[in-house]
């Protein structure tokens, strides 16, 4: 594992692949934030909706996302995080989470940040700033 405070802009963090997506993953994240909307967890519900399967909350994969920086936390924080949701999340589905450096300062590293399925098709993509220490 590399250091932080080594990365130089265009360089990446080490990509993390998640197990893939469980209806039991769901139903715990919707006891956990609150939100029983069915279609994340009901078959029935998600076909009403018009969709073709139960799909995760975006905050679940937005949570995910931020995975990628749980190895640096005696380097820093999340100072700030802002996602875009550009794609569904299914069962089954699994997500690759990716890093790369946008901008470094001496206090602040800023990261491109994306979840990718594995057809190879972004399903969220952001920003994060990761305040430094010191």
């Amino acid at each position: 594992m590399k250091s932080l405070s080594g990365l130089e802009r265009g360089q990446s963090l080490e990509e993390v692949t998640l197990e893939p997506v469980t209806r039991l993953d769901l139903i715990k994240y919707a006891g956990a934030s609150g939100d029983f909307n069915p279609i994340h967890t009901i078959d029935e519900e998600a076909a009403k909706a018009g969709l073709p399967g139960i799909i995760a909350h975006g905050m679940w994969t937005m949570g995910n996302l931020a995975k990628l920086f749980t190895p640096y936390y005696e380097e820093g924080f999340i100072q700030d995080y802002t996602v875009r949701f550009t794609g569904m999340v299914f069962l089954n589905d699994v997500l690759t989470l990716q890093a790369e450096v946008e901008e470094k300062s001496e206090q602040s590293i800023v990261f491109n940040v994306s979840a990718i399925n594995q057809n190879g098709k972004t399903v969220v993509k952001g920003k994060v700033k990761f305040r430094l220490y010191g």
